[in-house]
């Protein structure tokens, strides 16, 4: 008995995690296709809730939306995670470190809600004093950047931690600058890093809805926004549509960037035999 619960109850508990954490996704997909407006019976396959998809402008709209606010919070994030994590990794001693560290963390455990209150606030002040900003896209992009620039700065953080510094000692030794071995060196053994740090923080932003209805003005909604509006009114498949397409689109981008990541892990051990053999 003892045998058999080591040789199977990993895999049957591996089963189960991965059911339960799938299963959802594959009855919204086969509903998505389903002839009526059923969520508990399947009546036929239909393509009718992608036509009304096509039709959906509130869907459509807040789809562009949220890729619009996602790529550019994204890529900010990228950029001040990466500056906070050279800052706490290359310059272990500064006045301040301590206060600063716990700034840059503090989003990664402080609940959304209060997140968006906090930055709700401080955008009507704002407004009050200065007439300026007045809610949209752009609070929202400030909002994601703040939540997503944490979590990449702890993705940077932990590669450049584990990073060689050596080859960095060593092109300075041959006369490069510093900012020519930051291009040159310590850009490509960090890139891995850097797309995951986009990745994640787009993937955050273009989640998000907590502080997207904090933050959104007049007219600016989100996709998960407009789709939580829809699910308070009932059930409508053509969420269901969207949301399959996403996954699709999600899921091609996961093996993409995996098969990236791949060649990129051969080509480098490529290069560290053929240096060693010469």
């Amino acid at each position: 008995m003892t045998a058999w619960l080591q040789r199977y109850f990993g895999r049957l508990w591996l089963v189960l995690v991965y059911g339960f954490l799938y299963l959802p996704l594959g009855f919204m997909v086969v509903f998505s296709f389903n002839s009526t407006k059923q969520d508990a019976r399947f009546t036929g396959f239909s393509w009718r809730w992608y036509e009304a998809l096509l039709d959906d402008r509130k869907l459509i709209e807040g789809f562009f939306t949220s890729l619009k606010i996602a790529l550019t919070s994204g890529v900010l994030s990228m950029v001040l995670g990466t500056f906070a994590a050279f800052v706490l990794v290359r310059y272990s001693r500064f006045r301040g470190r301590t206060l600063f560290t716990s700034m840059v963390n503090a989003p990664l455990v402080m609940p959304e809600v209060i997140i968006g209150l906090s930055l709700l606030l401080l955008m009507a002040g704002a407004q009050n004093f200065l007439g300026w900003p007045e809610r949209g896209m752009g609070t929202i992009v400030v909002g994601h950047t703040l939540l997503g620039t944490a979590y990449a700065m702890v993705v940077v953080r932990s590669r450049l931690q584990e990073m060689d510094r050596s080859i960095e000692d060593a092109a300075m030794d041959l006369g490069a600058k510093p900012h020519q071995v930051f291009v040159l060196v310590t850009l490509p053994n960090i890139a891995q890093a850097l797309m995951a740090a986009f990745l994640l923080s787009f993937t955050l932003s273009f989640d998000d809805v907590v502080i997207a209805e904090f933050l959104s003005g007049p007219g600016v909604n989100t996709l998960p926004q407009v789709v939580f509006g829809y699910a308070r009114r009932g059930i409508n498949p053509t969420v269901y549509a969207a949301a399959t397409i996403l996954i699709v689109v999600l899921t091609v981008g996961v093996i993409a960037y995996s098969v990236w990541v791949a060649r990129q892990l051969r080509r480098r051990e490529r290069e560290m035999h053929a240096a060693v053999g010469a």
